[in-house]
């Protein structure tokens, strides 16, 4: 890698910017991560740091776009101390890492004050000592222009600069053209000097280009809740604050100190720390028991296994059994029993919190606390552990899609909740495996149509009933279509002669998909056996006994980090809101187990698209569809149900289906067309249609010989929104 860097040394001025924020410095950045690195290739920076405001949220996503680029990804934070000011800290080793998520942390400990959780949240900050103390691996440099702690407080900054040493502390210096830039440089030097330490020259860089800088400015004027004309104190003014080219910046500095550029490509050199490499992370595997996890495991599912097949006709056990044979032996060679014995370890703390909640005499307690769904329910395992409940052997449902023997990551298991017990069990499992150690995942809020309408509006000037029209009317999903909207409107030709309706229509496009702050995932939770603390900062959530770590799903994917999903289902509460009142009212407990699937008078009310309000097939799409396919089981239902889903419809199978459907019912004799025999199998249940993503798995083994990992990587590749 330092070779690396010493190329592109040679073969372009010296530097390498150790001051960026992206837009995961929430309405201060303007530019998205992959889109810094995406610049510094283009300008031939041989490593870039990225230093968001108190957070490392877009750090991995950022690590890996630049290296996939060329750039190698330096990871940093720009701190907040107690009274405001601020430290950029830079990352070296996998200590230092750790300590920098460490202090990120403490800093946001106590933004959420208690009570006022979902109403106050307060600056992140962390005091001196705090910094003194969790030195190890960090690099320090003096802090920006405007709030840097070298300016603010000198003797604090003298206490750090011995705590650091001579080799990792620096003094930062700026040059954004402000007002006393030559008097701020002076002085810097002196403390440089003072301290016997050296310098280092940063661009504080907030978009990668100068087109982003009106927006840059229109985001400080959404966070301060003002409009730009009322928030010129803390608008940068200019348009300095760019990824600029090394030679610029070579230029730039030739007269005040020229070696504060050179030695940026000297740290840098240092910086060694990959992001994107092995973390640490491990969850809790059970390893530690009497017994190896995967008899742990066997002794459970043997145990189910009695209770759930002693009713059933030796066929089926037999099956039932040898299913679970392969199963178990599969799990233990992929090493995922502690996996599974996570999962169920949840679904117990799930059923204690069921009885908190419902109460030991109450009619809900017939009911399961939770489901599982989706792929999972393809596996004996699950279905015997509770994680399931649909049987897989008696629905002949297929494995490979859940678990195979060429998967690259973890299985997915999403359990389903009634918000009530969800509510509880959330906080339980933090209180299980401690908040170091357990966190819900972070999802961001990004800018759609309303939202951008608003704020950019707010920004700019405009009248606040001509936004809340324009914002009934938008599609309210994509704000890049917001100018061609405002063009779209009436009055257009009158509005685009004011130079701020413009500027509207390009701020409104250039803000689409950028993040505005950070919100809690639905459900997905991250447990670690090493302090989860160390891996990624946490920060309290806006609801009381929750927290959330910095990054998002598909950070946390890429971390190598298993996420568990306990997602809270409405239509869940209901049914069991259903069990109470019947209860209450006619003195029957309803077991849900024992409702027949085959009851004539509920298929009549189906079959008439009398289903409002019904799950999963009241809307007009599915009311529509009802009286095209008559659905008469619920194997036929549940195909109608999938149906009316992007996948058969945009692949042209909905229409061949009712069709062949329809000619059968006519016709018990119609023969149905597969476009080659080995499909028959396989499409059998969907006649011929490829309806189901399992089949897209057993159609790639019947007719293209796929293994199971095959099949699967095919599956997720026709499943991606946007094919690579």
């Amino acid at each position: 890698m330092k070779e690396g860097i010493r190329r592109g040394a040679r073969d372009a001025p010296a530097y390498v910017e150790l001051h960026c924020h992206s837009a995961y410095s929430f309405l201060d950045g303007a530019s998205q991560p992959e889109e810094l690195a995406v610049r510094a290739a283009e300008l031939g920076y041989p490593a870039l740091a990225l230093t968001d405001h108190d957070g490392v949220y877009g750090s991995l996503e950022f690590a890996h776009a630049a290296k996939a680029l060329g750039v190698r990804p330096i990871t940093g934070a720009e701190i907040t101390l107690e009274g405001g000011a601020h430290l950029t800290l830079l990352v070296e080793t996998s200590r230092g890492y750790s300590n920098l998520c460490l202090l990120l942390t403490r800093s946001h400990k106590d933004t959420r004050p208690p009570g006022k959780e979902h109403r106050v949240l307060l600056t992140p900050e962390v005091n001196v000592e705090t910094v003194a103390e969790l030195h190890e691996g960090l690099v320090c440099l003096s802090g920006c222009a405007s709030a840097g702690l070298g300016l603010r407080d000198p003797n604090a900054t003298a206490r750090l600069a011995r705590v650091f040493g001579r080799e990792r502390f620096f003094v930062e210096l700026q040059r954004p053209f402000d007002r006393g830039d030559s008097r701020r440089h002076g002085a810097l030097r002196d403390l440089a000097e003072h301290l016997d330490v050296e310098t280092v020259a940063t661009g504080n860089v907030h978009s990668h280009t100068a087109r982003r800088t009106l927006l840059q400015d229109t985001l400080v004027a959404i966070r301060s809740g003002t409009s730009l004309d009322g928030c010129e104190r803390e608008r940068r003014g200019n348009r300095e604050a760019i990824m600029r080219p090394p030679a610029e910046m070579v230029e730039r500095f030739a007269r005040i100190d020229p070696g504060a550029v050179t030695r940026t490509v000297h740290l840098a050199e240092r910086l060694t720390f990959d992001l994107t490499q092995e973390l640490g992370y491990r969850y809790p595997d059970f390893s530690d028991g009497a017994d190896p996890a995967i008899d742990q495991l066997a002794a459970i599912c043997s145990h189910a296994f009695t209770e759930r097949y002693q009713a059933c006709d030796d066929p089926l056990q037999a099956e039932a059994r040898a299913r679970l044979e392969e199963e178990l032996a599969l799990i233990d060679q992929l090493g995922l029993a502690g996996f599974f014995l996570l999962h169920h370890e949840v679904l117990e703390l799930a059923r204690e919190c069921a009885l908190e909640v419902r109460g030991r005499d109450s009619p809900r307690m017939a009911l399961p606390p939770g489901r599982g769904r989706g792929s999972s329910v393809g596996s004996i395992v699950c279905y015997l552990t509770g994680l399931s409940h649909v049987d897989p052997v008696e629905n002949c449902l297929s494995l490979g899609r859940f678990l195979n023997r060429e998967m690259a990551s973890v299985p997915d298991i999403d359990l389903d909740f009634p918000r009530d017990i969800r509510e509880k069990l959330i906080v339980r499992v933090t209180e299980r495996y401690g908040n170091k150690h357990a966190a819900l995942v972070a999802s961001f809020s990004t800018y759609r149509s309303r939202g951008a309408i608003r704020d950019v509006g707010k920004a700019l000037g405009l009248p606040h009933a001509e936004l809340e029209r324009l914002a009934r009317v938008t599609d309210g999903w994509n704000a890049e279509r917001v100018a061609d909207e405002v063009a779209a409107l009436p009055d257009a030709e009158r509005k685009l002669v004011s130079k701020r309706w413009r500027a509207f229509q390009f701020l409104t496009k250039e803000i689409a998909g950028l993040p505005r702050h950070i919100s809690q995932h639905p459900g997905g939770m991250v447990i670690s056996t090493r302090p989860l603390i160390e891996l990624v900062p946490v920060q309290p959530a806006a609801m009381a006994g929750r927290q959330l770590c910095q990054w998002d799903k598909d950070s946390c994917a890429d971390a190598g980090f298993l996420k568990i999903d306990l997602l809270g289902l409405g239509m869940l509460s209901c049914v069991e809101r259903c069990v109470e009142l019947i209860h209450d009212r006619r003195g029957e407990r309803i077991d849900l187990s024992r409702v027949p699937l085959d009851d004539t008078d509920t298929y009549d009310a189906i079959t008439t698209a009398d289903t409002t309000g019904v799950f999963q097939i009241e809307s007009r799409a599915q009311m529509a569809s009802l009286l095209r396919t008559r659905p008469r089981s619920l194997e036929e239902l549940t195909v109608q149900v999938a149906i009316v889903r992007p996948g058969p419809i945009v692949g042209g199978a909905v229409n061949p289906y009712i069709d062949r459907l329809q000619r059968l019912r006519a016709d018990p004799s119609f023969e149905v067309p597969y476009l080659h025999a080995s499909l028959r199998g396989p499409l059998a249940e969907t006649l011929g249609t490829i309806i189901f993503q399992d089949q897209v798995i057993e159609v790639s083994q019947a007719f293209a010989g796929f293994t199971a990992g095959q099949a699967e990587s095919l599956r997720r590749a026709m499943s991606r929104k946007r094919s690579e």
